[in-house]
């Protein structure tokens, strides 16, 4: 999970610095057809892929949707009639009565565990560092709010009305003058407050400082107060990029030209030259304060300001082929976000999670059998199409399904007439083996019950990858990812499966409903006995999957047969000790199963 998650906000970084690229390109060639506010705002796409990153997407059962979808468009069950459920198989001769043995073997991951923690904590560190600069930002503001001297002058506050109706704002802004800046600024999200430098309104004419309150109130009117502080936290993730560092602050110049352009656009051409030099005054006095970053103000740097006055100077208004050019170029760039957007939100939503749609399900309170793991037991009643569910969010986790894979891979085998029902045996090829029962010419039989890697790894390669990869979309097994190896996907890798899944393909078997054989099905069926009494008979296998050493995840998926009835079950544990194997996964199945008087 942690590495996926690692995965998912990689692929994040790579989105945001590839966006930051192509908006840099577009803003050099498409400079001269793009008007000031266009150059400002599709910056705001930077923020698309934070969201969808972050966005709740199960809460929405975007997913569930898919999945639906996906269903109306597979042709692939409940193609065999009914009449040829696996009701007639007979188990093998033997009783099993000790399971199915659970061997595996430990697989190294290349990217360790140490890897993952060291990149998590530095991240984290970076951001608790940056979190701690923006907490003392806004404990800047609040001693600057309290120090600040409320402006009264009723000259001051007609002027300040006047302008509000011009620029078209409503809410009441709260004007002072504080020594701790020395141009002025905008703050405030709930309260908006205009700040003015210490004797500006001794020093400023009415007109000059017209042209001050129409620039602060544009910023409140365009929500760039609002905006600083979304730019933080986007800062705050993606500290560790220095193209976001760049993009952030094209942006704070782009919010001041976008400003400027709105309101020149408030103005008559004999207003543009005073409303220049009102800004000239404020050359370089642009404060040091860590709060800079969030307030929006007039003042700015030499550079910065020489800029707004040669655009001052050019400005001409928005034609309507400007405006034209503006709304072609946000559908191309939104076309551009939402693709690698929609990327990473399909990665994030629907390849580790199983969407199921919880017709039919009761869930139940097991957690007295799993005392220190963490675990989900998913049972399917066949006769009543009731599922009883324990832990329903890890009974939709999809995880590596180790040895249970087995069962498809002789099935898929016996498909491809690799071996057949009664031809399956695979010679030993001499490699010396740490389990012994493995050193040895198996059949399916023995394959399955001592869980032979080797054996299985034959067959896959015999059925080759092509033909593998088909058969996984025809049965929707899980993620159907087999990216990680012809040996090793299904062994702590890129093939992953649900609790809930594991039942369902179980049931689809047991009715006959993939579409294979009823010979090659009764085969693999004949193989998983494990033990009968009483009225029942049990079938199943189990699965570890261990990780430098450590048992991570034991699974036991099977079926009972009772009476004519059929209960198909999944148990996935997982123990952050290392204790999580397929027998003790089985042990607790067993007991379940006993207390609920099925086996």
């Amino acid at each position: 999970m942690m590495g996926t998650n690692i995965l998912r906000f990689l692929l994040s970084v790579l989105v945001v610095s590839l966006l930051i690229l192509i908006i840099l390109l577009i803003k050099k060639v498409l400079k001269k057809h793009m008007s000031q506010q266009v150059h400002y705002k599709i910056w705001y796409f930077l923020f698309i892929p934070l969201i969808t990153l972050i966005f709740p997407w199960n809460f929405l059962r975007v997913g569930e949707k898919l999945e639906y979808f996906k269903s109306l468009l597979s042709f692939n069950t409940n193609t065999t009639p009914k009449h040829k459920q696996l009701s007639t198989v007979q188990p093998s001769e033997t009783v099993n009565n000790n399971l199915i043995h659970d061997f595996t073997l430990s697989v190294n991951k290349k990217t360790p565990d140490f890897f993952n923690h060291t990149f998590i904590v530095c991240w984290v560190i970076g951001m608790i560092f940056f979190l701690g600069v923006a907490l003392y930002a806004n404990y800047q503001i609040s001693k600057m709010k309290k120090g600040a001297t409320t402006i009264h002058d009723l000259k001051t506050n007609e002027l300040l009305d006047a302008c509000k109706k011009v620029v078209g704002v409503k809410r009441n802004i709260i004007v002072q003058e504080s020594s701790l800046i020395t141009s002025p600024i905008t703050l405030g999200i709930l309260q908006p407050y205009i700040f003015l430098p210490h004797k500006t309104l001794e020093e400023f004419s009415l007109n000059k400082l017209k042209y001050v309150f129409l620039h602060e109130l544009s910023h409140h009117k365009r929500k760039d107060v609002f905006i600083n502080y979304v730019m933080w936290a986007f800062q705050i993730i993606y500290w560790f990029n220095p193209l976001v560092w760049i993009a952030l602050k094209r942006m704070r110049i782009d919010r001041e030209l976008a400003c400027d352009a709105s309101v020149l656009n408030l103005l008559d051409e004999s207003g543009y030259i005073e409303y220049g030099y009102t800004i000239i005054e404020y050359a370089d006095k642009k404060h040091n304060y860590a709060f800079g970053q969030f307030s929006s103000g007039i003042g700015g740097t030499k550079q910065q300001i020489k800029q707004r006055i040669q655009n001052i100077a050019n400005y001409t208004g928005d034609s309507k082929l400007m405006k034209w050019k503006d709304k072609l170029i946000y559908i191309c760039l939104g076309i551009i976000v939402v693709l690698p957007s929609s990327f990473i939100s399909a990665t994030a939503s629907t390849d580790d999670v199983y969407h199921f749609n919880e017709k039919n399900a009761i869930y139940e309170n097991l957690s007295s059998y799993f005392d220190n793991y963490q675990g989900s037991f998913v049972l399917f009643d066949s006769a009543n199409k009731q599922y009883r569910i324990y832990n329903r969010e890890m009974s939709k986790q999809r995880v590596s399904p180790d040895s249970t894979y087995k069962i498809y891979s002789a099935l898929f085998a016996l498909e491809s007439n690799v071996i057949s029902p009664r031809r399956n045996k695979q010679i030993w090829d001499g490699t010396v083996y740490p389990i012994k029962e493995w050193n040895t010419n198996q059949n399916l039989s023995t394959a399955l019950q001592n869980s032979v890697n080797w054996y299985f790894q034959h067959l896959d390669q015999k059925v080759g990858k092509k033909q593998l990869q088909s058969n996984f979309h025809k049965i929707n097994y899980g993620n159907e990812d087999l990216s990680g190896g012809l040996d090793n996907y299904w062994i702590e890798s890129s093939l992953k499966i649900s609790p809930i899944e594991q039942v369902q393909l179980l049931y689809a078997l047991g009715e006959n409903r993939l579409g294979f054989k009823e010979e090659n099905i009764h085969a693999v069926k004949k193989a998983l006995f494990i033990d009968k009494k009483n009225q029942g008979q049990l079938y199943g296998k189990t699965g570890t999957g261990k990780v430098n050493g450590k048992n991570i995840n034991g699974w036991f998926i099977g079926f009972v047969k009772k009476n004519n009835h059929s209960y198909y079950f999944a148990i996935n544990i997982q123990n952050k000790n290392g204790h999580a194997t397929g027998k003790k996964a089985a042990e607790i199945a067993r007991r379940i199963l006993k207390d609920k008087h099925i086996f």
